[in-house]
């Protein structure tokens, strides 16, 4: 993804990668196989120029998800504003919210990674900061790249927030998806609409199994984590917990 994983994969993986193994999962429930995984329960119509937080349109539709997914209704509603503007912004990438909600759950658990909370507001406090970039074994060098204003690190970037960017990619790629005028990669509509873009940029037509590989494999690429993206966004997909 955005941010360099500590195992990086040298060769890229094939479309049969992950057409085996999850079916069955998750308390009897039939989990598809195969890319992409399934989009999930449809999202309501909304006005995504409305003013302010256009996501909280989603409340009602991400109160239900929330009950049946174990995923906070803020970072719901994060990932459905963030595929309603990209349905309408680049129609042919077709981008769900099961995907975006299968990379924040590895990610970060839905911004609750450690002592971290998801606020009304979508701020997740405190902020997410992975480890050093520093070239230690099994992680990859980068250099400082932002002076630590985004990562707090003057020596090595650092991945940062829900979404797990290193500053150089949000930089390029952040949006803002909350109408407060600020591109905050600790605020999980801002982090969540930022991947939507950076996604369909980099695979295209997310509808295909092509497409959606090489979306997950330009975000992180390691076939293990593409792997488990498409399982846990096939298990949103059909209604389940993980578990």
């Amino acid at each position: 993804m955005p941010r360099i994983r500590r195992c990086l994969l040298a060769a890229l993986v094939t479309s049969t990668i992950v057409t085996a193994g999850c079916a069955g999962f998750g308390d009897g429930i039939d989990v598809p196989e195969g890319i992409p995984p399934g989009p999930g329960a449809p999202l309501p119509p909304i006005d995504i120029d409305a003013p302010g937080r256009s996501a909280t349109q989603l409340s009602a539709w991400a109160t239900e998800q929330s009950d049946a997914h174990d995923i906070p209704v803020i970072a719901l509603e994060a990932y459905g504003y963030a595929a309603a503007v990209l349905a309408r912004s680049a129609p042919d990438c077709g981008i769900a919210w099961t995907t975006l909600a299968g990379i924040a759950s590895v990610e970060s658990k839905h911004g609750m990674h450690g002592r971290s909370t998801v606020l009304p507001d979508g701020r997740v406090d405190p902020p997410i900061r992975g480890a050093a970039l520093d070239g230690s074994p099994g992680i990859a060098e980068i250099d400082d790249s932002d002076g630590g204003t985004l990562d707090g690190d003057t020596e090595h970037d650092r991945a940062i927030g829900p979404f797990q960017f290193i500053p150089e990619t949000w930089r390029v790629w952040a949006a803002d998806a909350n109408g407060d005028g600020v591109l905050d990669p600790d605020n999980i509509d801002d982090a969540a609409l930022t991947a939507a873009r950076y996604l369909c940029a980099r695979g295209g037509n997310l509808r295909t199994a092509e497409g959606w590989q090489n979306a997950l494999m330009a975000y992180n690429q390691s076939g293990s984590y593409l792997r488990e993206v498409r399982h846990r966004a096939a298990l949103y997909s059909v209604g389940a917990e993980l578990s």
